[in-house]
């Protein structure tokens, strides 16, 4: 009789002690994984770290950063990614009214000649075109010169002869240009970003 006796508490201080380890088992683990995802999270690895991600792509410019144009330049944009209104950092004055955002113009070099749709006449024009975004846009228009310019000479040969006299038709132009400059830097780059197409020259022949 007293060796069943002094089994029975060995047997219940047994189970005590296996209960303890486990339960202090599941909490280290329990504390070792929230530790490593607090390190996960604070090191970047996780969820940015806390910091908010850098936006990427083009960024639209406010109109109060409008860059004034430079001298002698036939682009009318200023220096290469500089983003400040006038000199100095100061913002370009502006009046009531306006656009929202600022317009980042470009000149395309060389002038575009194309032979008008079924007719003997010619058209010759000076291209420039502007955007709301910053310099992304007008770096993308450069790299990609050569295919922009191959596509505003296949819109100008669409070109019927009665458009290119009229305001509507010119205006119907500059539309198209925009439009098929925007395919090419949307296939190139996955964005286009071209709001409008201005002549600098415009004659017909």
């Amino acid at each position: 009789m007293s060796d069943k006796t002094e089994e029975t508490p060995n047997k219940k201080k047994g189970g005590v002690v296996k209960l303890l380890m486990i339960g202090g088992g599941l909490l280290v683990l329990i504390g070792g994984g929230v530790g490593a995802g607090l390190y996960a999270a604070s090191s970047g690895l996780i969820g940015g770290g806390g910091h908010a991600a850098a936006p990427s792509g083009p960024r639209l410019v406010p109109a109060s950063e409008q860059k004034p144009a430079a001298a002698g330049e036939g682009g009318g944009h200023g220096e290469e990614g500089e983003s400040k209104g006038a000199s100095h950092g100061q913002p370009t004055p502006a009046g009531s009214g306006g656009d929202k955002y600022a317009s980042n113009y470009y000149t395309l070099d060389k002038e575009f000649t194309s032979n008008l749709k079924e007719s003997v006449h010619f058209i010759q024009v000076g291209v420039a075109v502007s955007t709301p975004y910053d310099d992304t846009v007008i770096n993308n228009l450069k790299t990609h010169e050569i295919a922009v310019r191959s596509a505003i000479l296949m819109e100008l040969g669409n070109t019927e002869e009665d458009s290119v006299f009229a305001e509507d038709g010119k205006r119907a132009i500059q539309k198209r240009l925009t439009d098929a400059i925007n395919r090419v830097l949307k296939e190139k780059t996955g964005f286009g970003g071209i709001s409008n197409v201005y002549f600098t020259n415009f004659v017909v022949q």
